[in-house]
C-alpha cells in the first residue's frame, strides 16, 4: 500500500513581522476626506499627535476592539507606531483622549455633522430616529442609571443612545446623543432631534417610534414646520375601530402577509391602521404559551399549597433582609385545567392581536406609509452592529467624559462603516462584519533582510479591501 506523504515546508524563525493594515487605510481615507485633522487638531497642540491616536484607536476598534488596554498593547507595536508616526506612550494617553473627546463633544459633533454635508452635498433631509440602552460597568458616572435595559440585563447600570439617520437610500448615522440610564425615548428626543435639526428644512420628513410619540414632540416638529411618521400605542379608544374594521372593505395592502388597512382622516393627522394576519397569528402564538406558563406556575403553587411546603424558590423574594409571611391561594382549586386555560385567555388576549397603527400629518398611501415606516429597522441595524460589530458594549469607563468619548469613537467607526457603503454600490448590503473581517484581513509584511533593510509586502487583497486601497489611491 502506497502511502502519501504530505510536503514538509521548511519554517525557519525570523524577524519578519505582519500587521493588519487594512483597518488603517480605511479610517485614513475617510479620516483626510472628512477633514478630521482640522475638526480634532484644534482640540489639542501638546504631546502625541491627537489625529495619529484616534486614527489608532479607530484602526483598532475596527480590527480587534477589546478593551483600551489592549488598544494600547495594539498600538504600541513598533511597526503600528512607525505607521502612524508615533512614538511609544503609556495606555493611560488613550484614556485622557476619550476624556478630551467627551469633554468637546458638542463642537465635535457639530464639526463632523458640517463636514459630512460639505464634503457629500446630501440633499436628503429626511431622517429616522432611535434609541436604545448600552450596559455600563462602574459605579462613578452620574449617567449610569437602572432603567428598561434592551440589552436584557436590567441588572446592571446603564445609559441611554439616541442615533439620527439620513433616511433612505443614504442611511448614513448624523448624530449622536448620551443620555442617563433611566431617560424615556420621550424625553431623549428633544436632544436628539435638536441635535440635528440645523440641517434639515422645511418639509423634512422625521420616522421614530411609539416610544417618543407624545403630544409635546410631535408640536416641535410641526412648529418648524416638518412631517413626521410615527407609531402609536393602542389603547381602548380604538376598540372601537377594531370591532369595525372589515376586511371586505379595507385596502389590500400584502397579500402574502395578509395585511390590510384603513386610512382615517382628522384635520391635524392622518392614522393609518392595519391589520395583519401574520401578525395576529404570531401574537396569538405567544399569548397560548403565556397561557400555559402562566398555568404551570399555578400547579406549582397549588402543589406546594397541597403538600405544606415551601413554595418554589423562584416564586420568593430571596432577600436575607427581607422577612415575608407568604400567603397564597389559587384558583384552581374550583377550576378544571380547561377553564383555567379560558380564564388566562380571557384575560390576555384583548382583540388587539393582529392590529398597529401609525401616524403622520403628512398624506400617503397606505402601502408608502408602511414601507417608509418599515425602513426605520436601518437604524436597528446601525444598534446592532454598533454593540455586536463595533463592539462599544458594554462600556468599562468611570467618567462622563470618558463615556461620552468611547460613544463619539464608537459613532466615529460606525460612520466609516455607513460611508463604505454609500460610496461603494457593491457594498450596500454587506454586513459591518464582513467587511472588518476584509479590512483585517489585508496585512502588511515587513520582511528583514540581512543587512537591515526592510521590505514591505502587502497581501490577502479581496474584492472589499481592494475598493478602499483603489480609492485611497485617488486620493493619494
Amino acid at each position: 500500500m502506497n502511502i502519501t506523504k504530505q510536503r514538509a515546508f521548511p519554517t525557519i524563525p525570523n524577524k519578519n513581522i505582519c500587521v493588519p493594515i487594512g483597518s488603517i487605510l480605511a479610517v485614513q481615507l475617510f479620516y483626510e476626506k472628512l477633514n478630521f485633522c482640522d475638526i480634532f487638531g484644534k482640540h489639542k497642540n501638546k504631546g502625541l499627535d491627537l489625529n495619529s491616536l484616534l486614527i489608532g484607536l479607530l484602526s483598532y476598534k475596527l480590527t480587534e476592539n477589546f478593551s483600551i488596554k489592549e488598544a494600547g498593547k495594539w498600538l504600541n507595536q513598533e511597526e503600528i507606531l512607525e505607521i502612524l508616526n508615533l512614538e511609544r506612550f503609556h495606555e493611560r494617553v488613550l484614556y485622557r483622549t476619550l476624556e478630551l473627546l467627551g469633554r468637546n463633544r458638542e463642537e465635535i459633533l457639530s464639526d463632523i455633522l458640517d463636514s459630512l454635508f460639505c464634503v457629500y452635498g446630501f440633499e436628503e433631509k429626511d431622517i429616522k430616529m432611535d434609541w436604545t440602552s448600552i450596559v455600563l460597568y462602574g459605579t462613578k458616572s452620574n449617567l449610569g442609571k437602572y432603567g428598561y435595559s434592551r440589552d436584557h440585563r436590567p441588572d446592571k447600570l446603564q445609559i441611554t443612545v439616541g442615533i439620527s439617520e439620513l433616511a433612505n437610500p443614504i442611511n448614513i448615522p448624523i448624530g449622536v446623543t448620551v443620555n442617563k440610564g433611566n431617560v424615556l425615548d420621550l424625553e431623549h428626543f428633544s436632544d436628539t432631534y435638536n441635535q440635528v435639526k440645523s440641517r434639515l428644512k422645511k418639509g423634512s420628513f422625521i420616522v421614530f417610534d411609539k416610544g417618543a410619540n407624545t403630544k409635546d414632540n410631535i408640536d416641535i416638529i410641526q412648529e418648524d414646520e416638518m412631517d413626521y411618521l410615527t407609531s402609536m400605542k393602542l389603547n381602548t379608544s380604538d376598540d372601537k375601530i377594531i370591532e369595525k374594521f372589515d376586511l371586505e372593505r379595507a385596502e389590500l395592502i400584502d397579500s402574502k402577509k395578509g395585511i390590510y388597512g384603513i386610512k382615517i382622516v382628522k384635520p391635524s393627522s392622518i392614522k393609518y391602521f392595519y391589520f395583519s394576519e401574520a401578525l395576529q397569528k404570531r401574537q396569538l402564538e405567544s399569548k397560548a404559551r403565556a397561557v400555559m406558563r402562566k398555568l404551570k406556575e399555578a400547579k406549582e403553587i397549588q402543589k406546594a399549597i397541597i403538600n405544606n411546603k415551601k413554595l418554589p424558590k423562584k416564586f420568593r423574594v430571596n432577600n436575607e433582609l427581607i422577612e415575608i409571611d407568604y400567603s397564597f391561594r389559587t384558583k384552581l382549586e374550583e377550576l378544571s385545567d380547561e377553564e383555567a386555560v379560558e380564564l388566562l385567555k380571557a384575560s390576555l388576549i384583548n382583540g388587539r392581536e393582529g392590529f398597529f397603527c401609525l401616524k403622520s400629518n403628512r398624506h400617503l398611501t397606505l402601502e408608502d406609509a408602511l414601507i417608509t415606516y418599515r425602513k426605520k429597522d436601518s437604524i436597528e441595524k446601525i444598534f446592532h452592529s454598533l454593540k455586536n460589530e463595533i463592539q462599544i458594549k458594554p462600556l468599562r469607563l468611570w467618567s462622563e467624559d470618558s463615556i461620552y468619548g468611547a460613544i463619539i469613537l464608537g459613532f466615529i467607526a460606525q460612520l466609516f462603516i455607513s460611508l463604505m457603503r454609500y460610496e461603494f454600490e457593491e457594498l450596500k448590503h454587506t454586513s459591518t462584519k464582513f467587511i472588518k473581517k476584509s479590512l483585517k484581513n489585508l496585512t502588511l509584511t515587513i520582511k528583514f533582510k540581512i543587512n537591515g533593510v526592510k521590505n514591505h509586502i502587502f497581501a490577502n487583497f479581496d474584492w472589499i479591501n481592494s475598493l478602499i486601497v483603489a480609492k485611497r489611491n485617488e486620493i493619494t
